[in-house]
């Protein structure tokens, strides 16, 4: 479900940012005109150790290509754990997508900090190019 762009396909992808933390770096690259793809969707939450590995196997399923994970980081404000249990649900997510014939390097995770504007924008272009090697994952979850 990837959207074509100058140089071929531009993968869909799904953010889930943290509105106290990564999601002010996220709107920092927009409002600064950092240039990043439009086929990336941003989808802001309370904390990152929240996520639900369900929603990502749901979002690669919907016709995401890949999901990132912009993460608190120790800075979050509520969970002390929170750096141990976004990783931990990533890694749950990984084998979630391997169980579903889906390839897990479709979803990545990096702290974003409120400031971190050009990281972010990083993270997108090396992702968005990584998932444009990945063979087209199929809507019913075969990659």
């Amino acid at each position: 479900m990837s959207s074509e762009g100058a140089t071929g396909p531009r993968p869909r992808v799904l953010v889930f940012s943290t509105n106290a933390i990564s999601d002010m770096g996220i709107d920092l690259a927009g409002s600064s005109h950092m240039d990043y793809s439009s086929t990336i969707e941003v989808i802001a939450l309370p904390c990152s150790g929240g996520i639900n590995p369900q929603w990502i196997l749901h979002a690669l399923k919907a016709g995401f290509d890949g999901v990132f994970v912009a993460a608190d980081g120790p800075e979050c404000s509520y969970l002390s754990d929170c750096v141990d249990r976004t990783g931990r649900l990533v890694g749950q997510a990984q084998t979630l997508l391997r169980e579903n014939g889906l390839d897990p390097s479709r979803v990545k995770t990096a702290a974003i900090c409120s400031v971190c504007s050009e990281p972010f924008v990083n993270h997108m272009r090396q992702f968005s190019k990584a998932l444009s090697e990945l063979p087209t994952a199929s809507a019913g979850g075969a990659a």
